[in-house]
């Protein structure tokens, strides 16, 4: 595994980080709306010490992913905890009415799930314009900095989701301790993106990498032109790996972070980031150049950018939004993925969770980190795939 420096911080990451988002669901136990819920913690206590046993010491979790943080308090037990640098996130500002009492009650809530008395990476959950604005109202970086002479956070950083030019005011305006933005080679011109990368770089913030295969959009869904680069090529790597080596030889990049559902998934990713090439920074060329005209050649394929990461979900309504949206991408991605995509589609119809129920409440627009039109997205994705069933009959 290769480690980094984050950035004037005085730790080693590991440039594979464990994100908890994604883990193993039980089909079986389903909240009021049919989605599933409840972790299946056998197996996903297995895959994090797997990973941890295997070199990865930074795992990162959040109140928002469902039970993750109890699971992973759980994995850390049998001295694991002492093994990683444990991140965690405080998301009291996206409600307009939270005071400093809420986020210290949703730190100790944490602290309590997560079966520890401090947390080594402390973010300010998914920081946009609108949510920014309330940090600073309730004075949320000042009390942070009391919570870190209390012992419950050793440092405190920020996780972001909005244009450019809100990272770089909130980046300057107080003297963080690290970041974490989406970014992959389809979003280096994409919310804080390369310049924002670079900006904090040079201001000595460790930057944690989210989303590097957009929520595995970089991997299923690439259009047939990209597939096409990869065989004519000839280089023999997944896409998978070719994005994570990608990322690794941006020396900005501190820990990129993976959400992991399978065994599978973090022995490729050990791989991708153990890869002698990858501790030297010595990436053929060749590589670089083919993802960087991959990604011109992504940009130009219209998607929905959606990364399947369910903040929107339960709707009121029952839609499942992220796999609607799933089957509109890749019924459009490529020639070889649209039976799937109506079989999908077909399945979201028959437990009457397709886009048709939506009645534009809203709440899900709300909550998009991506800040996608979800309403309209909805609409247009059963009327595609609508009039795509009927084409195909």
């Amino acid at each position: 595994m290769v480690y980094r420096k984050c950035g004037k911080l005085p730790v080693e990451l590991s440039l594979l980080g464990f994100g908890m988002m994604r883990l193993p669901k039980q089909a079986e136990i389903l909240d009021k709306n049919g989605f599933p819920y409840k972790t299946k913690v056998e197996e996903s206590v297995a895959l994090l010490r797997y990973a941890i046993d295997n070199g990865v010491n930074y795992v990162d979790t959040a109140r928002a992913y469902g039970d993750s943080e109890e699971v992973t308090g759980i994995a850390l037990q049998d001295g694991y905890r002492e093994k990683v640098y444990l991140a965690t996130k405080n998301a009291t500002t996206w409600n307009p009415n939270a005071t400093l009492e809420d986020w210290e009650n949703n730190l100790d809530q944490s602290l309590e799930l997560l079966q520890t008395n401090y947390i080594d990476f402390y973010l300010q959950h998914c920081l946009t314009a609108k949510s920014w604005d309330h940090f600073k109202k309730i004075g949320a970086f000042d009390h942070a900095q009391k919570m870190k002479q209390a012992g419950k956070i050793k440092y405190f950083g920020f996780s972001f989701h909005d244009e450019c030019d809100v990272f770089l005011e909130i980046l300057n305006e107080y003297d963080w301790d690290f970041c974490m933005i989406q970014y992959n080679y389809a979003d280096t011109g994409y919310q804080a993106g390369a310049k924002g990368l670079k900006a904090a770089y040079d201001k000595g913030i460790g930057v944690i990498a989210m989303e590097p295969l957009r929520g595995g959009r970089l991997v299923a869904y690439l259009p047939d032109e990209v597939q096409g680069e990869l065989k004519a090529n000839g280089i023999d790597r997944t896409p998978a790996d070719l994005a994570l080596r990608w990322l690794a030889a941006s020396p900005e990049v501190s820990c990129i972070l993976s959400g992991m559902g399978t065994l599978e998934m973090v022995q490729q990713n050990i791989r991708s980031l153990s890869d002698p090439d990858v501790v030297s920074g010595n990436i053929p060329a060749k590589e670089i150049e083919l993802v960087n005209k991959m990604a011109e050649q992504w940009k130009r394929y219209k998607a929905v950018g959606c990364t399947g990461c369910n903040y929107c979900i339960p709707c009121p309504c029952g839609v499942d939004i992220p796999e609607c949206i799933s089957a509109l991408n890749l019924a459009k991605s490529n020639s070889t993925s649209s039976w799937g995509a109506r079989q999908n589609y077909r399945k979201l119809i028959a437990r009457n969770a397709h886009a048709e129920q939506c009645i534009g409440c809203g709440i899900c627009e709300n909550k998009c980190p991506q800040h996608i039109k979800i309403m309209e997205t909805l609409k247009k994705t059963h009327e595609t795939m609508i009039s795509f069933m009927w084409d195909v009959q």
